[in-house]
């Protein structure tokens, strides 16, 4: 690739920042290190319930019990996985010296939350979402009409596709990024969840080939399930090789809080987000922050839900404003909003052959910054 580095870009740092994100970062490593002690924990106490139950239920059950066998090697198997995308992610951020992160030895010592070993299961059903056969309906989706909508507003033949610059934050592994930068635009991923980031920077540096790997992203989901290979099912991944870039191709992934990053007015010509302006505490930061960084005449493009991460959680502020206030607020900030669409059915990572789905109906628009002709202020500036 042509520049598939991960970068650090955090503004400004202090000894005490520093120190914060070795702490964070060694937190993460841990989370993957101890996920096949913590999926077997899952699946011991299963067994050694089963073997507390009456022998005639438990010869009913035999079946069962080897279902609980082949769990355990599809865990082992993942955890292969996790160890290829671990391995040297201490050196993967160019900009900072690696014997910070490094120390991740110490990592072995942290037992992780909860909450931390359910984010490396769920990092696994990302391979499916962005990098397999398996995952094609979902991008055709979720990041086809972004896509169709960025080559119909700069086409090839009306300008050169390497002097668009495309911003996709929220970019967790790389395939709506790569997408755009494989069409020939400069594109750079944004992510700050270091779950997603090991994992991007495992897919889209070091998987060479089409479908090299297979993981088992469902072995998690215990329940509604209609039969049993349909928890063991397994998936391969990469189904394209992620060297397939042209030569000329700029694409980059950056790591760090959005609103931290990226700060420089008028340097985009389009921002690209699918699920992400739901992960803000502060949703109406989000949106000023893609005003204010794209340039006069430059397009965002916006398909999801408004699932609002932060809601509810301890410790943590939000607001959660509906659709109509969010479209109020992009409007109030000053974009016009060129095409809109709601009640876009969508998936996230579903198990296609669950008994139970979610599906969201998203909201999908286009909207644009002025230009500097347009002798409209931002507050005259309405949407149609």
């Amino acid at each position: 690739m042509n520049d598939s580095s991960t970068r650090n870009t955090r503004k400004m740092r202090n000894p005490h920042d520093d120190e914060e994100e070795k702490a964070h970062f060694q937190r993460i490593v841990a989370a993957f290190k101890y996920y096949r002690a913590h999926s077997l924990q899952r699946v011991a106490k299963t067994e050694k319930y089963l073997r507390s139950l009456p022998a005639h239920h438990q010869a009913l059950l035999e079946n069962y019990h080897q279902h609980l066998t082949e769990i355990r090697a599809c865990i082992e198997n993942n955890y292969q996985i996790i160890k290829l995308i671990i391995k040297d992610v201490a050196y993967m951020f160019e900009n900072v010296n690696p014997t910070g992160p490094a120390e991740s030895g110490k990592a072995v010592s942290l037992h992780p939350s909860v909450a931390d070993l359910e984010k490396v299961q769920a990092t696994l059903k990302q391979f499916v979402r962005d990098w397999s056969e398996e995952g094609a309906q979902e991008r055709e989706t979720c990041y086809q009409p972004i896509v169709e909508e960025i080559v119909s507003h700069f086409p090839a033949d009306l300008c050169v596709p390497q002097d668009v610059r495309v911003l996709v934050p929220g970019a967790g592994l790389g395939r709506l990024a790569f997408e755009i930068a494989r069409r020939g635009y400069t594109c750079q991923g944004n992510e700050f969840s270091l779950f997603m980031l090991f994992t991007s920077n495992f897919v889209l540096n070091k998987c060479r080939g089409t479908n090299v790997y297979r993981v088992f992203p469902w072995v998690h989901q215990y329940v509604n399930n209609l039969h049993p290979e349909h928890q063991t099912q397994g998936v391969s991944f990469p189904d394209i090789n992620p060297a397939d870039l042209p030569p000329s191709a700029q694409f980059s992934m950056a790591a760090g809080d959005f609103l931290e990053v990226y700060t420089e007015k008028d340097e985009w010509d389009c921002i690209s987000t699918c699920f992400f302006i739901d992960c803000a505490n502060n949703i109406v930061a989000f949106i000023e922050t893609i005003y204010n960084i794209l340039k006069p005449g430059g397009l965002w493009i916006n398909l999801g839900p408004l699932l609002y991460h932060f809601s509810d959680l301890p410790n943590e502020n939000s607001i959660e404003p509906s659709y109509q206030v969010v479209r109020e607020v992009i409007v109030g900030i000053g974009f016009e909003i060129e095409k809109e669409e709601t009640h876009v059915k969508t998936t996230y990572a579903q198990n296609p052959k669950s008994m139970l789905r979610y599906e969201y109906e998203s909201v999908f628009f286009v909207c644009r910054k002025p230009a500097l002709d347009d002798d409209r202020s931002p507050s005259q500036t309405g949407g149609r």
